[in-house]
């Protein structure tokens, strides 16, 4: 969707790498291996996001470290084009609601890091979960949006270790 608007790859990668999990923080130089993209374009999206305000910066030792801006205007719109270019919104909707109460939803892996993936790993912590069910949602959920579903499901408790790097959904 993005990509017909915005023709800079470089640019819509950062989009989605910050944007899809907000709480994700980035330098130059490790952006650069995480992306593989090139280093002068990345400084150069880097700095104009963070002049135009999506964006903010804090120097930590040599590191110049990039996060996303959440006072900014466009913020929880961009949020949600990120969910959404990835189809982690239908995931949620479909699947969901239709397999018992759940306490909640995390994205794992690589989108949870902000990095391009193949494949939605969900981490849903509930009791007497509908396994069945989930199953057959989330490979209706797969056609739907062209993606991988991969489901762990755990029961809530004082155990529960929720993996890093992770993004609370629900």
């Amino acid at each position: 969707m993005l990509d017909t608007l915005i023709s800079s790859k470089t640019r819509l990668h950062l989009l989605y790498r910050f944007f899809l999990n907000p709480e994700a923080k980035g330098y130059l130089r490790g952006l650069e291996r995480e992306l593989g993209e090139n280093s002068n374009a990345l400084r150069l999206e880097l700095n104009r996001f963070e002049d135009a305000g999506l964006l903010r910066a804090e120097w930590e030792g040599p590191r110049k470290w990039f996060a996303v801006n959440r006072d900014y205007p466009l913020f929880a719109e961009l949020h949600t084009i990120a969910l959404k270019r990835f189809g982690i919104d239908q995931v949620v909707e479909k699947v969901l609601s239709k397999i018992g109460p759940v306490e909640a939803v995390y994205l794992t892996g690589s989108l949870a890091a902000g990095r391009p993936s193949d494949t939605i790993e969900v981490l849903i912590v509930a009791e007497d979960l509908n396994r069945a069910e989930l199953d057959r949602l989330a490979s209706k959920a797969e056609t739907l949006i062209g993606r991988r579903i991969a489901c762990t499901c755990t029961e809530p408790g004082p155990d529960l270790r929720i993996p890093e790097p992770s993004l609370l959904l629900l």
